[in-house]
């Protein structure tokens, strides 16, 4: 075998090589490790196609459903697809702490799963907010997150917001 030939296999099966893990990274069970992130509107449309899968669910926080069991850990509220009365929500669980700045019509983005009893179980809830920090004024104590949670369902216990 001429050094030439033997060149050439070395290349052809490299090539090989290299084109069967490109196949295998681009092909190989892919789908089980997409994460769709959808509003409640995309996601309830979806039907039993959104049972399952791991979803990132974005909306707003709807003002009145918060629900926390400080002795369980357990964070219930309805995640909405906008800041309008008859949009559409869905019913989130979690347990673990909110964040500090968790509260109704906050935005928030949560990961978990969507099952047939229309109930979203999250593992991981995330709020979005603006990137200005505004430090408590002088004499002023920082909120923690339980009165802000409290203080916003109270508000829109007060005026009749669902």
């Amino acid at each position: 075998m001429t050094p030439l030939v033997r060149n050439r296999l070395i290349a052809v099966a490299a090539l090989l090589v290299a084109g069967a893990g490109l196949a295998f990274v681009a092909f190989g069970n892919i789908g089980e490790n997409l994460v769709y992130y959808w509003s409640p509107a995309e996601m309830v449309s979806q039907g039993e196609r959104a049972y399952g899968p791991t979803i990132r669910l974005g909306g707003v926080v709807k003002p009145g459903s918060i629900e926390w069991n400080e002795a369980h850990t357990t964070l219930q509220f309805r995640v909405a697809s906008d800041h309008t009365p008859e949009s559409v929500s869905v019913l989130v669980r979690s347990t673990e702490v909110p964040p500090q700045m968790f509260r109704a019509g906050i935005g928030v983005v949560v990961e978990g799963t969507y099952d047939a009893s229309q109930v979203f179980s999250s593992n991981r809830l995330m709020v979005n907010h603006s990137n200005e920090y505004r430090p408590p004024k002088p004499g002023e104590e920082p909120r923690k997150w339980q009165e802000t949670v409290e203080g916003s369902t109270t508000a829109s216990a007060a005026t009749g917001a669902q």
